[in-house]
């Protein structure tokens, strides 16, 4: 055997021998100015994949090759990123490469615990019952908690979800909010039925063709149906499941609401406030996104109205933000995005009559506290309601640093305890 073939097929072992080793996941955080954002990269012999658990993103398509200096190369093309380590006992050590930042990175084998200590488990002191209830030619699967002596007048509520096609516990980065929530009302004596959106798990479902009436239909077919068991029936609503609320309290159809971090102004103002709020983490000038949001204002009104996203001119757009700019317009062009553009509660507001409990968290980036609460403290003019905001809670009522969507998955906290209580405690006084 010549010196050269010898070289080959030792390197090909040691290769083999390398990716063997690697196989599996592995886990690393990334230090982004100041916050921590958690990545997974899941070797096989198929090759790999990157997840990023605080975005919600998994199975990114990656390629991996190992290097005659036996290096670690992963080279994932649809995000422009690359990585490269060497494997240093149970760690691989290396660099993060993304749109010219280099950020070292330390991966660990297996995959990230994330603690969630609210979530319930069993034994319960109270049951459940799974339930179906049809919402026109649209079945919905659901789970009734019933607390200890339930009869006809237990207070019970329905549980509408927020934006984006969720599951009955709203499960978001292994938080299951509406579990803990199901779970604190019956240790207090309230009933509850939290369901699964319409079409989940249902791939061949195109769900962005729904819109906002739609799940607001699906949550009025769940409280005719708990009409035939319970004598008084109200709602909990997060973020737009919030705003359903109000919708079907304006028409009569709740006995109380509780909204937990509802869009009471436009969808329009609130989508504008969401991108201004994700764009000034990059620490942008005050006048680029002055810029930015009222060219995004102004393309949002025309979407509204129907115009196509190839007919909206980004000429006013800051320059370094017009590929930016585009890809906003083109995800907000769904049937969904569209109708919720165009929906603003705050005409509808003195016809509720039922009491309301609207609750906000001040480092909300998602729905703005203090805008949103505000518009339902000026509108609720006919009704018993409480306004209440809370501090240090994001929007998903988590004691957090920044408020920003990517701290949710680190934070071990699901729902903080004190709004749990105050939920309970309301419900109970308005018997």
């Amino acid at each position: 055997m010549t010196t050269s073939r010898l070289f080959s097929t030792v390197f090909s072992t040691l290769v083999c021998l390398t990716a063997l080793a690697q196989e599996g996941a592995w886990t690393g955080k990334l230090d982004v100015q100041g916050m921590s954002l958690p990545l997974v990269f899941n070797f096989s012999a198929d090759g790999c994949t990157l997840d990023s658990p605080a975005q919600g993103v998994k199975g990114i398509k990656g390629e991996r090759t190992i290097t005659e200096e036996g290096k670690l190369r992963v080279t994932v093309a649809a995000v422009g990123v690359t990585f490269e380590g060497l494997m240093e006992g149970d760690s691989i050590k290396g660099l993060f490469l993304q749109g010219g930042l280099s950020l070292p990175l330390t991966l660990r084998k297996g995959m990230m615990q994330m603690r969630r200590p609210q979530t319930p488990v069993s034994p319960f002191p109270y049951t459940t019952e799974e339930v179906r209830v049809a919402s026109g030619n649209i079945v919905l699967s659901g789970t009734l908690t019933l607390p200890p002596n339930c009869n006809c007048n237990t207070p019970v509520v329905v549980m509408v979800t927020g934006s984006g096609q969720q599951n009955r516990d709203e499960e978001i980065f292994g938080h299951r909010p509406f579990a803990v929530l199901a779970d604190a009302l019956a240790r207090h004596g309230i009933a509850s039925l939290r369901y699964d959106d319409r079409g989940y798990g249902n791939a061949a479902l195109d769900f962005s063709s729904f819109t906002t009436d739609d799940f607001k239909d699906d949550a009025e077919a769940v409280i005719r149906y708990l009409r035939n068991r319970f004598s008084r029936v109200g709602v909990i609503g997060h973020s737009e499941g919030g705003t359903i609320a109000l919708m079907i309290a304006a028409e009569g159809k709740a006995d109380y609401v509780v909204t937990m971090a509802a869009m009471a102004v436009s969808g329009l103002q609130t989508l504008v406030s969401q991108h201004r709020a994700s764009l000034a983490q990059a620490f942008l000038p005050v006048t680029v996104l002055d810029a930015y949001s009222n060219a995004l204002s102004d393309a949002f009104g025309k979407l509204a109205n129907g115009a196509c996203v190839e007919d909206i001119d980004v000429g006013n757009v800051p320059a370094m933000l017009r590929e930016h700019f585009s890809k906003v317009l083109r995800q907000t062009s769904s049937p969904y995005m569209r109708h919720l553009l165009t929906i603003d509660v705050r005409p509808i507001l003195s016809k509720i009559v039922c009491p309301v409990l609207a609750m906000g968290g001040k480092k909300d980036t998602q729905v703005d506290c203090e805008a949103n609460l505000s518009a339902l403290h000026a509108g609720l003019s006919a009704c018993r309601h409480t306004i209440l905001p809370f501090d240090g809670l994001n929007h998903l009522f988590q004691h957090c640093t920044t408020g920003n969507y990517t701290e949710y998955q680190q934070i071990e906290e699901t729902m903080s305890v004190e709004v749990l209580d105050r939920i309970c405690l309301w419900i109970n006084d308005i018997r």
